[in-house]
């Protein structure tokens, strides 16, 4: 009976063990793909956007054209460049009907939190917004706001803040 009590112990340990170094070692290649390199200045982003870590359509629109437009300290217009990189995914997902797609607002880390949450959503629909307006379907396109809590680039400069400053398209 002893035996038995304790063979039942080394295996539900041993399980354990295995169980957590399996789970271990995913987390690890799920953090190294999700911190690859972006198209735009180098900054990690996060899964499934278009930054190549993730293949499929994700990697190839990549290739094709940039996964973010930046803004101006506490706007949501989108600039003569972030215009021209929404037209070419717009064009680009034209050409994709099949696929769906979010639209992550993200601030820099100044501000309160409910300020950039805010201040991410309006950036998120603006890029959204102009996106329909070159022919992507509405029903396409989700939005949501990280507002400062995922910022790309871990900094307190104007240069960090610049790249946190964000709309992000990401392949659902």
């Amino acid at each position: 009976m002893r035996r038995s009590w304790l063979a039942t112990l080394a295996i539900l340990l041993t399980t354990a063990f295995l169980v957590t170094a399996c789970d271990s070692t995913a987390d690890k290649t799920n953090d190294a793909n999700a911190s690859g390199s972006g198209a735009n200045g180098g900054a990690p982003t996060a899964p499934f956007s278009f930054d190549g870590a993730n293949g499929g359509a994700s990697g190839q629109l990549a290739q094709d054209v940039a996964d973010r437009v930046f803004f101006a300290t506490d706007s949501s217009e989108i600039s003569s460049d972030g215009r021209a990189i929404l037209e070419k995914q717009a064009a680009w997902l034209k050409t994709r009907p099949n696929l769906n797609i979010t639209i992550e607002g993200h601030c820099d880390e100044r501000g309160t939190r409910e300020f950039n949450l805010a201040l991410g959503e309006r950036r998120a629909t603006s890029a959204k917004n102009y996106l329909v307006s070159l022919g992507v379907p509405e029903a396409k396109i989700n939005t949501i706001s990280y507002g400062k809590e995922r910022p790309a680039v871990d900094g307190h400069d104007e240069a960090a803040w610049a790249q946190n400053r964000r709309a992000v398209t990401v392949v659902q």
